[in-house]
C-alpha cells in the first residue's frame, strides 16, 4: 500500500510522504516527514518482515524533533523495497542495506531508532557505520539475553541443524498454508488486547489488517529467512551481537514496555549490566508495540 501523502488514509498521517530512490540497482521505498526542519535526521528501522508503515503513528510526533525517514527493509511482508537476493532479509544484509541507503541520501549523524527485530538491525548498523549514527534508540529490541545452562546446550548442539532444516521446510509449506496464516493474523488484529499491553489507534489497527489482507503468501518465505537470522543471533551464535553491544560508541537510549510478552525483562537487565552507560526508560503499561501505544511518551523520552 502506497500513498504520496498518507493524509489520504488518515488525517493523523497528513504530511507523511511515500518516496522512492535507487540503492545499488534496487528500488527502495521509504516514508518521509519534516524535511527542511532543523535537527538531526531520525532514521526508523521497523521490525523485520514488517514495513515502514508500522511507524506511521510515531512519525508525526517525532518530526517535531527533526526530519524523519523510515525505509522499507528488503524482504518485507507488505513493504515495497526490492529483494535483490534470497539472503537480503537477514539481519546482517539489512544492516549493510542501511549503510548504502544512508549514503545514497547523504545522511550522517542520524538518530537511529530500532524496534523489535529492527533493534538488532539498528545495532549492527551502528557498529558497522559509526559515522552514519549519532545516537541510537532501541525500543523493545530483539537482542540476546541470559540463557539457562540446559537451554544454552540445546542451542549449541541442535541450533544449527534446526535452522538449516527448518526454513526450507517452512518455505515449502507456505504456498499451501500462507493465506490461512495471514487470515489468522488478521483475526488477531481484531482483538488488540490479545497481543498489546495497551491501546493503539483504530487507524493503525485497520491499516495493519488491510495490509495483511493484501499481502502475498509468497512473501512469507522472506519473513522465515528474517526470523531464522534473528533466532540464530539470539540463541545459536550470539558472539557477533555481544561484540556489537560492546563496541557501539553512540549514546544509546533503551526503551522498554513493562507488559512486553515477547522480549523479557531479563534481556533489558542483561543489556543494562553490559552497558551501564546506556540510558534507560521503562513504560510500565506498554507492551511490545510501545512506539504505537505511547507515541508521545516515546517522543518525550527521546527529546530528553
Amino acid at each position: 500500500m502506497r500513498h504520496a501523502d498518507w493524509g489520504v488514509r488518515s488525517p493523523r498521517w497528513a504530511g507523511i510522504a511515500g518516496r522512492e530512490t535507487g540503492v545499488c540497482g534496487t528500488t527502495v521505498h521509504y516514508l518521509s516527514s519534516g524535511q527542511g526542519r532543523s535537527g538531526p535526521v531520525h532514521l526508523l528501522v521497523h521490525p523485520m518482515a514488517g514495513s515502514a508503515t508500522m511507524w506511521l503513528d510515531l512519525i508525526g510526533p517525532l518530526s517535531a524533533l527533526g526530519p524523519v525517514i523510515a525505509p522499507d527493509l528488503p524482504g518485507t511482508l507488505f513493504g515495497h523495497t526490492g529483494t535483490p537476493h534470497h539472503r537480503a532479509a537477514r539481519a546482517e544484509p539489512c544492516a549493510r542495506f542501511l549503510r548504502a541507503f544512508t549514503a545514497r541520501l547523504g545522511i550522517t549523524g542520524a538518530v537511529v531508532h530500532g524496534w523489535s527485530m529492527g533493534g538488532l538491525v539498528a545495532l549492527l548498523f551502528a557498529e558497522a557505520a559509526p559515522d552514519r549514527v549519532g545516537r541510537l534508540v532501541l525500543a523493545c529490541p530483539a537482542l540476546p539475553g541470559p540463557l539457562p545452562p540446559g537451554e544454552a546446550r540445546f542451542w549449541r548442539f541442535l541450533g544449527r541443524p534446526l535452522l538449516a532444516a527448518g526454513p526450507p521446510v517452512a518455505r515449502a509449506v507456505l504456498p499451501l498454508a500462507g493465506r490461512r496464516l495471514l487470515d489468522l493474523k488478521v483475526s488477531r488484529y481484531a482483538d488488540p488486547g490479545a497481543w498489546s499491553g495497551g491501546a493503539i489507534s483504530p487507524d493503525m489497527t485497520a491499516l495493519l489488517a488491510d495490509q495483511l489482507r493484501e499481502a502475498r503468501p509468497q512473501r512469507l518465505g522472506a519473513a522465515v529467512t528474517a526470523f531464522a537470522s534473528v533466532v540464530s543471533a539470539l540463541f545459536v551464535d550470539r558472539r557477533a551481537v555481544h561484540r556489537a553491544i560492546a563496541r557501539v560508541g553512540a549514546p544509546t537510549l533503551l526503551l522498554w514496555g513493562g507488559r512486553d510478552a515477547l522480549i523479557g525483562r531479563e534481556v533489558a537487565d542483561d543489556l543494562a549490566a553490559r552497558r551501564p552507560d546506556w540510558r534507560w526508560r521503562d513504560f510500565p503499561e506498554a507492551g511490545h508495540l510501545l512506539p504505537l501505544e505511547t507515541p508521545h511518551g516515546y517522543v518525550e523520552a527521546v527529546a530528553r
